[in-house]
């Protein structure tokens, strides 16, 4: 682990996120989320900063895959050939968020929170990530210990790491 993710990982959300709008405002760039598992989680800590409108206009929680659909534009047959939970899919979730808001850059997350819901595939606290704009995204799968609670913070936290990463990168 390098010293700036080491750094990152001992950040609370709220810094996290005031260290994520600075970015945001040093580089004109503007950010939306589209979220499943974490239920509006990544936006409201966003949210939580004082003046985060200039960087934060929409974010969409699609819990349901008819949601993902319908607001993100994810295809049907993504869905049905590699669930919701799945690269695929939350590659797609972030670049039709992207395109819907127009925003510079976005995140989404869908996994298994638990306590149900899990499978040997895709078991409890299996969470896929995606960061990137309309042109295009990077997933990452994460298996996050813990109860449905430390699951979801689990996501949030690497959702704004991973976008503070990106902005850092250029």
């Amino acid at each position: 682990m390098s010293q700036r993710t080491a750094s990152l990982a001992s950040l609370d959300l709220a810094a996290l996120a005031e260290r994520l709008g600075r970015l945001c405002r040093e580089r004109g760039m503007t950010l939306t989320t589209a979220e499943s598992c974490t239920g509006g989680g990544v936006a409201s800590a966003i949210t939580a900063v004082a003046g985060s409108s200039d960087y934060f206009e929409t974010g969409y929680v699609t819990y349901a895959n008819a949601a993902k659909r319908r607001l993100l534009g994810v295809p049907e047959a993504l869905l049905a050939e590699h669930g919701a939970v799945s690269r695929e899919v939350v590659e797609a979730m972030v670049a039709g968020a992207c395109r819907d808001s127009g925003a510079d850059l976005g995140v989404a997350i869908s996994g298994v929170a638990g306590p149900g819901g899990g499978s040997p595939e895709k078991p409890v606290g299996t969470v896929w990530l995606a960061w990137g704009d309309a042109a295009g995204a990077e997933a990452e799968c994460r298996h996050y210990p813990g109860d449905r609670r430390a699951v979801r913070e689990q996501a949030v936290r690497e959702a704004l790491v991973g976008l503070i990463r990106r902005l850092e990168a250029g």
